[in-house]
């Protein structure tokens, strides 16, 4: 199998991840640490889908480097969520290149990426010590939005375009709705980050517990994505791999992988003796969940047999009002990143937007150049062929791909027919895809 990092290598990015501000973020020193977290990432995946030693999750519990993670994690969040908008504003900013700013919208889901595989683990639980706090926090902040949206009909109904825009065409706007697909993938990830955390809670402390069941009442948001389902488009698609995809007839009572973690998480956060404890199932929250019975068939319980004992205690909650809580004196641990971040720049927004359109988002032709050669180098194809999940499937049909688009390299198909027929829907997505490739190319050549 192809390796991304060695593990001397890997030990020496992880011993260099570092907290950054605000105004650092898209600096060539921030652009070398998200090579470095990109790179981590990819190696990450390759052993846990080879079933190896996964020496990136031990390096970064051992160096305690998770917190660190989680601080990039919201640093990200919080730039997408305060400066974002006010670069897309300013009537003077015309970059020459907006992959830089791609870059940074996409660092926060290449971290999430990388806790999703490393949280599945207890001792990265326990590694992220308080900042677990802020990483449920933001868990929430993420499905309540993918509830929301889900709700008012706002799930993006096309892929997110998978290559770095750059070339000059892709333009402020564009990036604006890449942002948008993208915020849907990343939502998708802190469901899994959270089913994770609840498969750990007797390891967490009990603020943590009472934050996740008191403060934000997570089962209630749960029951909302179980109701309305964001990764499923009717009978005819499901979003799986970072992508939709067509459902076979044969397929359409399968659980999805996100359809299990809710239910996953939903057990934990209801069955397990802490948390039963803790929670308050007053009236509101008594309806909430006894929604619940109507998703829980049979065909639900043959493929999570574990469900049977959340529908049976359901069918007892239906019968009786569990006795409130015990309300024991808890010193709530409080969330610090966000806060923080927001704190050490209030009043400062436009002024540190106006200072990165000038000093970062405008590099010159020798830094695009630098900055193009180095992405080629981390972005191997041949090995990211290595991070799918499956063989690849056909863009029209759903079926195993055997063969992919020439030109671009990125779309599948299982024949000939597949391809003519998906065409038209494939073919402004082959232009950009083409055209970002060979200017980068030709930045090569011109670089050597």
């Amino acid at each position: 199998m192809d390796s991304v990092v060695l593990h001397g290598e890997a030990e020496m990015y992880i011993q260099s991840l570092e907290r950054m501000s605000l105004r650092e973020i898209g600096s060539p020193k921030w652009f070398r640490q998200h090579e470095f977290i990109e790179k981590l990432n990819m190696q990450a995946i390759l052993n846990a889908k080879a079933c190896q030693e996964e020496f990136i999750k031990d390096l970064l519990v051992s160096h305690g480097k998770v917190p660190t993670l989680i601080h990039a994690l919201i640093l990200t969040e919080v730039w997408k969520h305060k400066l974002f908008p006010i670069i897309c504003k300013l009537k003077d900013f015309n970059p020459k290149s907006t992959f830089q700013l791609y870059m940074v919208i996409h660092h926060e889901a290449t971290i999430i990426n990388l806790l999703e595989t490393i949280m599945y683990h207890k001792e990265s639980s326990e590694s992220a010590d308080d900042a677990v706090v802020d990483l449920v926090d933001y868990c929430h902040r993420k499905l309540t939005l993918l509830a929301g949206r889900s709700v008012c009909g706002e799930i993006p109904a096309k892929d997110r375009i998978t290559h770095v825009p750059l070339s000059d065409a892709a333009s402020i706007q564009d990036l604006q709705r890449q942002s948008d697909m993208l915020e849907f993938e990343i939502s998708v990830k802190a469901l899994s980050v959270l089913c994770y955390i609840t498969d750990h809670i007797e390891s967490l402390s009990l603020s943590v517990l009472t934050r996740m069941l008191s403060t934000h009442n997570l089962p209630c948001v749960l029951v909302q994505l179980v109701e309305n389902c964001p990764w499923n488009r009717g009978k005819s698609e499901k979003y799986t791999e970072g992508k939709w995809s067509p459902v076979l007839p044969e397929d359409h009572l399968k659980l999805s992988k996100h359809d299990g973690q809710v239910w996953i998480a939903l057990l934990n956060l209801i069955l397990k003796p802490d948390c039963q404890k803790k929670y308050d199932f007053n009236t509101f929250n008594k309806n909430q969940l006894l929604k619940l019975r109507g998703h829980l068939t049979d065909a639900v319980i043959d493929q999570l047999p574990n469900l049977v004992d959340l529908k049976n205690f359901l069918s007892q909650l239906a019968l009786t009002d569990p006795a409130p809580p015990k309300k024991d004196l808890i010193l709530e641990q409080l969330p610090e990143i966000w806060n923080n971040i927001v704190m050490e720049n209030s009043n400062k927004w436009k002024a540190i937007a106006k200072h990165q359109v000038t000093h970062v988002f405008n590099p010159s032709e020798n830094d695009l150049r630098e900055q193009a050669s180095r992405l080629a180098e981390t972005y191997n194809l041949d090995v990211m062929e290595n991070l799918i999940p499956d063989k690849p499937k056909c863009g029209s049909c759903g079926r195993q791909g055997a063969k992919r688009c020439s030109r671009c390299q990125g779309e599948w198909y299982c024949n000939r027919e597949c391809q003519v027929k998906h065409w038209p829907k494939h073919k402004p997505v082959c232009q950009l895809m083409t055209d970002a490739m060979q200017k980068l190319q030709k930045e090569l050549v011109i670089k050597s």
